[in-house]
């Protein structure tokens, strides 16, 4: 039998596996002739039977009856993970969630291998849970027994910008000092490494790594930001109401801004407080979109337009989104700017951890030669100026933004897993 081996990428926002063959390394269709897939899941209602990535996004976005769900990998480490969640009616835990959409990409691996696979490097974030060791372990060893449920003997983990610098590894001529910029839907991660393609079939990369750091900060929480500075105060947000001109509770609000969050909020006591809330409301236009959001359950479809007008305003400089669903004719006009001054915060927390990513290298901004851009939040105007202000002198590599952590982990497994030395990479 042939040996082969796998890297799989589980993402907050999109996922993807690539296969190690003999050698060759090639990413695997995983949703028609998609090599990514989106990390979502729907449960139809009566029998739960799950649906997965656009088809799920779809369904959701048709109005089908059913639950849906994404950013799933933020749960990992959580206390979320031992509570459960409801879906359609029966209690179901997150572990079980995960393994049904990990099991759907092994299942594509296996086929396009022709057997099934029992050796894999799964990608993580270099931190799950910020300033949390305990949770960190927690979320590294929770995905470790959802990869031996879907029928994994053999596991290891990689770190995600590590295994985005060896997908680009293959294209360099001679040794660059590289930094790898690698921006989640749910963190962003930096490695200082070493890289050349005459260290391809070095088993140990351990001297070439010189640092990496992480923040939990990725594309939902610019989602997120953005929706609460132009977004949600169109429903509402921080407004008042009563006589004491008391502020509405914000929580709501901040959770309808969260992938992760949004379906905790539709229960009768939310429903009926905000239903009281608007009767004493000070603007009770603003105020009563919230309630239809609440009562007609479309707090995904909320965040979705917050997102398509993330992606949209990394390329123009205006945006108009628009919420038909919550009222008829309801629109919001949403400038380049006020989406950069919501973000500003998130986007130096970022840099201050690729900061320190060199510091902990011992390198300067002069010496980085290559910065490798991997993740779609890499898209975001304001952090492309940032970075390029911050590495003036360096090359930028931003091919396979999506699918080079995949196809960096089936890398990675051949070396951990023995198969014969690396031939190709199929892109």
């Amino acid at each position: 039998m042939t040996k082969i081996s796998c890297g799989i990428d589980f993402g907050t926002s999109n996922s993807s596996v690539a296969i190690d063959k003999n050698g060759h390394i090639s990413l695997v269709p995983v949703e028609q002739s998609h090599v990514t897939i989106p990390s979502a899941i729907f449960f139809r209602p009566v029998d739960n039977k799950a649906f997965f990535g656009r088809t799920a996004i779809d369904l959701f976005f048709d109005r089908q009856e059913g639950r849906f769900m994404r950013s799933l990998k933020r749960v990992l480490g959580t206390s979320l993970m031992k509570h459960g969640t409801v879906v359609n009616g029966a209690t179901m835990n997150f572990a079980s969630i995960i393994t049904s959409f990990l099991r759907h990409i092994k299942e594509k691996a296996d086929a396009v291998a022709g057997q099934e696979i029992d050796s894999v490097v799964m990608g993580r974030p270099v931190h799950f849970v910020d300033n949390d060791p305990d949770a960190d372990a927690r979320a590294q060893a929770e995905l470790t027994s959802i990869a031996q449920r879907i029928g994994f003997k053999h596991i290891d983990f990689q770190f995600e910008p590590i295994a985005a610098a060896f997908a680009h590894e293959v294209h360099i001529q001679g040794e660059k000092l590289a930094i790898v910029v690698d921006l989640g839907g749910g963190t962003s991660d930096f490695t200082v490494i070493k890289l050349s393609n005459q260290y391809l079939n070095k088993a140990d990369r351990t001297s070439d790594i010189l640092a990496n750091t992480g923040v939990r900060i990725g594309g939902n929480d610019f989602d997120k930001q953005l929706s609460l500075s132009a977004i949600m105060p169109e429903l509402g947000y921080r407004s008042t109401y009563g006589a004491k001109h008391l502020e509405v509770p914000l929580k709501p609000f901040h959770d309808l801004a969260e992938w992760s969050k949004v379906n905790f909020l539709y229960t009768p006591k939310l429903i009926m407080q905000t239903r009281q809330l608007l009767h004493e409301s000070h603007d009770k236009k603003r105020y009563n979109r919230l309630l239809q959001v609440l009562v007609h359950e479309t707090g995904h479809t909320l965040l979705a337009a917050a997102e398509k007008a993330k992606i949209a305003l990394s390329a123009q400089e205006k945006h108009q989104a628009l919420f038909d669903f919550i009222e008829d004719g309801f629109s919001i006009t949403i400038g380049r700017e006020r989406f950069e001054e919501a973000i500003q915060d998130d986007v130096e927390k970022i840099a201050a951890s690729a900061k320190e990513c060199l510091q902990q290298a011992g390198v300067t901004n002069e010496a980085i030669d290559l910065v490798i851009l991997t993740g779609g939040s890499t898209e975001v105007h304001s952090v492309q100026v940032e970075f390029k202000r911050l590495f003036p002198n360096a090359a930028i590599a931003d091919e396979n933004k999506l699918s080079s952590v995949g196809l960096g982990l089936a890398y990675d497994s051949q070396h951990k897993f023995g198969s014969p030395a690396i031939t190709g990479v199929a892109r």
